[in-house]
């Protein structure tokens, strides 16, 4: 019998090919016994559903499995509610890219088959946890899966700022912005800005200049136990966003402080048991395949 019983779905909204998808899914794991929980924004997507409706904060303390309908975005989303409840999360893709939603819509039945009958693998992924403080009180705050990102909003003057790690004084830059990702966001917007690609199993973060003002400013990795701090210049006349997954931002000001650590509580998400991070880096990325798999020998 499935550990998994209390099965949430969550899905992208303005997509029919999600809606589709979850109608599918819905009445398959229905089809299976399983009690199914719609989150109440797809809900209402879906006109006579028949079926239990909840916010999705309460989906992390009903669920014992929360499914998600969408791309890497969708998960973005679902990972920072369900990771505080220790909730195991499990991908759908119907995105573009599909990073961490690595089921397909063809091979659904077989694939979330496998998975409920406990052939999978658990990954953890940490968050980070962002705090901008004005005068010493705290004035935003946000999670991020992928990235927490310093960035002028709709000035397209440069940023001037100090970094600090651990306490310690890193440098003074001028740059279009700054990148602070996780593994998990190593492959996202850091990536174009020029980072590396972290495998998942790392303990780290990396650090990433967005067009900087002197060449000589490179990507930092550190350990992901470090608290960095990034103090905004006084002398500077716009008012900086800092973005968590692209998905929360805060308003800074000249003077304020942002600190960023990694927060407490991990993601759990399920992997099918062929998973295999490399190869989705090659599909993803179009990295060149072997040649011996195509036979040129």
């Amino acid at each position: 019998m499935s550990r998994f019983y209390n099965v949430g779905i969550i899905g992208r909204l303005g997509s029919a090919k999600v809606l589709d998808t979850i109608r599918r899914l819905k009445s398959w794991l229905q089809q299976q016994g399983l009690n199914v929980i719609l989150d109440v924004a797809i809900a209402e997507m879906l006109p006579g559903h028949a079926v239990q409706t909840s916010s999705r904060k309460q989906l992390g303390e009903v669920c014992d499995l929360v499914i998600v309908v969408g791309g890497d975005g969708s998960m973005l989303g679902a990972a920072r509610a369900m990771a505080s409840h220790n909730i195991p999360v499990l991908g759908i893709n119907r995105g573009s890219l599909g990073f961490l939603t690595d089921i397909t819509p063809e091979h659904m039945e077989a694939q979330v088959g496998a998975v409920l009958a406990g052939d999978y693998e658990t990954e953890e992924r940490f968050l980070l946890e962002t705090e901008v403080l004005r005068d010493g009180n705290p004035i935003g705050q946000g999670d991020a899966l992928n990235d927490v990102v310093l960035h002028p909003g709709k000035s397209t003057r440069m940023i001037a700022f100090e970094l600090y790690i651990d306490g310690q004084f890193v440098y003074s830059l001028k740059a279009d912005g700054l990148i602070i990702a996780t593994p998990t966001g190593s492959t996202a917007y850091a990536l174009s800005a020029g980072g590396p690609i972290m495998h998942p199993k790392i303990d780290a973060m990396v650090i990433v200049p967005m067009y900087p003002h002197t060449l000589s400013s490179r990507p930092i990795v550190v350990g992901a136990d470090s608290e960095l701090k990034i103090v905004i210049s006084q002398d500077m006349s716009i008012y900086p966003l800092v973005s968590c997954d692209g998905q929360n931002h805060a308003n800074c000001a000249p003077g304020d402080v942002v600190y960023i650590r990694r927060k407490q509580h991990r993601l759990q998400l399920l992997h099918p048991l062929e998973h295999n991070f490399y190869e989705v880096c090659r599909n993803k990325l179009g990295w060149e395949k072997s040649r011996l798999d195509q036979g040129n020998t």
